[in-house]
């Protein structure tokens, strides 16, 4: 059983990886607020490994993230301090 766990965790890390890559360097990208090094936050671009912005401040890295997300026609996802996600604001057109 726990084998078929971690199968299934494997398979989603690697479709959410692929999900990523497959919007890089797109429009579809979107900007995610993520904690950064021992205390900071940064402005990740989806499918870049390196941030696009770096602040002490969340509140900072969240104001950029929707500034660059609005100017950009996508979202910014904003993330708590273990990573998982706390707001979508979608800046998308219908």
């Amino acid at each position: 059983m726990a084998e078929n766990k971690q199968n299934n965790r494997d398979n989603e890390n690697s479709e959410r990886d692929q999900y990523f890559k497959d919007r890089a360097g797109t429009d579809d990208a979107r900007f995610h607020v993520v904690p950064h090094d021992e205390e900071g936050w940064a402005v990740k671009i989806e499918g870049e490994d390196d941030p696009d912005y770096t602040t002490d401040s969340k509140s900072e890295a969240v104001k950029e993230a929707k500034r660059m997300a609005e100017e950009a026609g996508t979202m910014a996802i904003i993330h708590d301090e273990d990573g998982k996600i706390e707001e979508q604001i979608n800046y998308q057109e219908n």
